[in-house]
């Protein structure tokens, strides 16, 4: 087995027992949420990455979850974007530690790092990659009750597989508290 499909290995199970680490948070983060606080965030959008090496840029939806098990200190989101390009499919999934940040009443800002996979396809061949994902999000809320809002995601990627690929992306769309 080649050293890559190790890497992968170890990242898809550590990436399960952090699932199951965030699953058994979840209530504790639910007891300590006051009524303000939604227990996770949904976030849906659509997202776009440009390798910094060189190649076609690719377009793609974005899906994710936030919660903070560290009220004010910490947040976690752990989410996928699919990228389509010239010839290629691409799967970014990234786990990422943020810190949050109250700019003002209505305004968030949470910069971030955290692994990432890395999936391609393209030119009849599947490679994977093990990378570093560094974000700087900014959460809109328009209304007090905060029931709907939006958010801007720029991010860098490095990617530790062959060639290291370096890219810059963003990604926006809506923020939906589940309570």
């Amino acid at each position: 087995m080649c050293r890559h499909c190790r890497l992968v290995r170890v990242f898809v199970r550590g990436g399960i027992l952090w699932g199951l680490f965030v699953v058994m948070l979840l209530p504790a983060a639910m007891a300590l949420a006051g009524e303000r606080e939604p227990l996770a965030i949904l976030q849906l959008g659509a997202g776009t990455e440009w390798g910094l090496n060189g190649g076609d840029p690719g377009f793609g939806p974005t899906a994710a979850v936030e919660f903070n098990p560290i009220k004010n200190w910490l947040a976690i989101e752990t989410g996928v974007t699919t990228l389509f390009g010239k010839g290629r499919t691409e799967w970014d999934t990234e786990l990422i530690f943020k810190k949050p940040f109250d700019l003002s009443p209505s305004v968030e800002f949470e910069p971030g790092i955290g692994p990432a996979w890395i999936r391609t396809i393209g030119s009849g061949r599947a490679t994977n990659a093990i990378g570093t994902a560094v974000v700087a999000e900014f959460m809109f809320w328009p209304t007090p009750d905060r029931k709907l809002g939006w958010f801007l995601e720029p991010s860098f990627t490095y990617s530790f597989g062959n060639g290291h690929e370096k890219s810059l992306g963003v990604s926006a769309g809506l923020l939906i508290p589940i309570k």
